[in-house]
């Protein structure tokens, strides 16, 4: 809201030097709405130990919670992969001296059930800038409750592992085609939580896989059934050479509005499960070949969790008014 006050001109000029000088009939001055609402907002970048690279999340922690469509409206402004929502559960707590919060993500145009690095970067927030003092933190979430603790430089998250089951290529043969066009297709899966998972074969070079071209468009398009909302298209790592990758991947959400995702965690739950199989290891190190790179430690656990560790960087701190 705005207030106007008005300043009226004198019969005669104060500068009588200048004959085209006048005074504005009125100066329209800005008061700031004394309801406005301010919210904290960070970016910080996710499974990175640098700047600028990694997955950005955008994460707001809030003192009630919000509307859905408030919630919505402020993802699609931040315009990252996700924008996390941490509230309260226990209305005496601090966010210094709580252990639980609710955490709910939303991509610019979808609430989504589970998000690997907005809960990374949601832990970083609460660890680094709130001072929380807990050695592990618990979100409750669509996805059940997501435990974070400190390890070193950087955060383990404690999330579900989604095993994928094999799958018939010739039954997903044109969204295989959208993405990886020609290259050869060593296996298809496909996990409950709606990801294919599609594995280049080991012939391939990387080059292969950082040189895909994904039209999401051309993607989306060529499944409407709903049966798949995410494509993982990955490879086989170089675990021989330094720093040692067990696997190499790329993700597609255009179903969610993310044409590609930087890193994600969530697409771990699947991929990390599926090369643990392969592999016949419990311990993997990975990295997401998007243009911004990501690395994730991963941890097949015997009680089907998986842990997955990454270092996060804060590279925006604001406000949000409204």
């Amino acid at each position: 809201m705005q207030t106007e006050s008005k300043v009226h001109a004198s019969s005669t000029p104060a500068v009588s030097s200048n004959p085209d000088w006048r005074l504005p009939a009125k100066q329209v001055i800005p008061v700031l709405n004394p309801t406005t609402m301010e919210i904290p907002v960070y970016t910080v970048d996710a499974f990175t130990n640098l700047p600028f690279k990694g997955n950005p999340a955008a994460v707001c922690p809030l003192m009630h919670e919000l509307s859905d469509d408030l919630y919505q409206k402020i993802a699609a402004e931040m315009n990252l992969s996700e924008t996390a929502f941490i509230t309260r559960l226990n209305p005496s707590d601090s966010f210094a001296t709580g252990s639980r919060f609710r955490l709910r993500w939303f991509t610019p145009t979808t609430e989504v059930d589970l998000c690997g690095h907005a809960t990374l970067a949601s832990a970083a927030v609460l660890f680094q800038h709130e001072k929380n003092v807990n050695p592990r933190l618990v979100f409750e979430s669509r996805s059940g409750d997501l435990a974070v603790v400190q390890q070193g430089e950087g955060f383990v998250m404690d999330f579900p592992l989604n095993p994928p089951t094999q799958e018939d290529a010739n039954e997903f043969r044109d969204i295989i085609k959208a993405a990886v066009g020609n290259n050869p297709v060593q296996d298809v899966s496909l996990s409950s939580t709606k990801k294919l998972l599609i594995r280049l074969a080991d012939s391939c070079d990387r080059s292969v896989l950082t040189s895909l071209t994904v039209d999401p468009v051309a993607l989306q398009n060529c499944e409407k059934t709903g049966r798949v909302k995410g494509v993982i298209v990955t490879q086989k790592g170089s675990p021989d050479s330094q720093p040692g990758y067990d696997f190499y991947s790329r993700y597609f959400a255009p179903w969610f509005g993310i044409p590609e995702d930087p890193v994600t965690g969530s697409a771990h739950t699947v991929s990390g499960s599926y090369w643990s199989q392969v592999l016949g290891k419990k311990k993997l190190l990975a990295y997401q070949c998007s243009k911004r790179g990501g690395e994730l430690q991963l941890e097949v656990r015997d009680d089907g969790r998986i842990n997955i560790g990454g270092q996060t960087v804060t590279v925006l701190q604001g406000t949000i008014r409204l």
